[in-house]
């Protein structure tokens, strides 16, 4: 189907065809964009105000030519490509925050941003939170929200890809947390030796190795997708380490994805609060460092496994 980028074309005019095009190619979406929809009004946001969708406000707005012409490049790249419209634009919003983005990370998408704007209220006091650990950081999108939301903590930030630490400091560096957020390089808990936190957020790796995905992800890095036959090796490492890494009366936020149900029969008893979220997604889990301890012989028995 073509589209007549014309004079006079206003953003309801392209948003109803940019939505037509992308349903007629059947992309993929998950990338914090759920349809073909939200998907068109994040492309013409970013060309038209540069803001992270379009508002009711700005329907009647008209695009003016340059802005057509970067408008159609993206959605034809977009479509020809497969590419994540976060790698096209350079950019995702994470909690209203917007961080630069590229293909050494994943797209920042995950639905602890609801519960991290929210100081994970009411179980977390955050006035008494003084310390904070991202694992697995990715593009620092976690830590650097964190920071921002509590205030009085440090922030460590700990991720195993050199790549993936070079965007994150580039993002801390912009939004002005240099003295507020540590990078660290880290194979999980293994450069944190006597670190203790009183907040652990850890969004690792969870896909099943041999899932197969849409075209899209493919453009990810694999090292920061996939995680074994169950999607659970770095979960049952994860939920060991908490343990010793957590301060007494310390959380551990964990998002396990699509892998829920795995964990839960290995490990039914696991006395984990499943977070209730928007748009339905699911996963996500708080349990406290002494829920973990009521459950420490099973976790380190699964977590030898992950290491044979």
């Amino acid at each position: 189907m073509n589209f007549n980028w014309k004079s006079g074309l206003t953003v309801a005019d392209a948003m109803a065809n940019i939505q037509s095009r992308f349903e007629a190619a059947d992309l993929a979406y998950g990338h914090g964009m759920f349809c073909a929809a939200d998907e068109a009004a994040h492309l013409i946001a970013h060309v038209v105000t540069g803001a992270p969708t379009v508002t009711d406000e700005m329907m009647a707005l008209e695009i003016a030519s340059a802005q057509r012409q970067r408008l159609q490049t993206l959605v034809e790249e977009r479509i020809n490509s497969r590419r994540p419209a976060a790698y096209l634009t350079g950019e995702a919003w994470f909690a209203g925050v917007r961080f630069e983005i590229d293909d050494r990370v994943i797209v920042p998408r995950s639905p602890i941003a609801e519960l991290l704007a929210e100081g994970f209220s009411p179980w977390i006091d955050r006035q008494s939170v003084s310390s904070v650990l991202d694992l697995c950081a990715g593009s620092g999108c976690i830590a650097m929200v964190a920071a921002m939301v509590f205030e009085s903590a440090t922030v460590d930030a700990a991720e195993l890809s050199a790549d993936a630490l070079d965007l994150a400091a580039e993002n801390r560096n912009r939004l002005g947390l240099a003295d507020r957020v540590q990078l660290i390089q880290s194979d999980l808990f293994s450069e944190l030796v006597g670190k203790k936190y009183d907040l652990i957020i850890s969004n690792p790796p969870y896909v099943p190795a041999q899932r197969e995905m849409p075209a899209e992800y493919g453009h990810e890095p694999s090292l920061a997708l996939y995680a074994g036959d169950d999607g659970l090796d770095l979960a049952w490492p994860i939920l060991v380490g908490a343990i010793d890494h957590l301060t007494a009366g310390g959380w551990l936020v964990l998002e396990v994805g699509e892998s829920v149900d795995a964990l839960m029969r290995q490990l039914p008893d696991l006395p984990a609060m499943w977070m209730e979220l928007e748009g339905g997604a699911e996963g996500v889990m708080m349990i406290s460092r002494e829920e973990l301890l009521g459950c420490e012989q099973r976790l380190r028995e699964l977590s030898a496994t992950v290491a044979c």
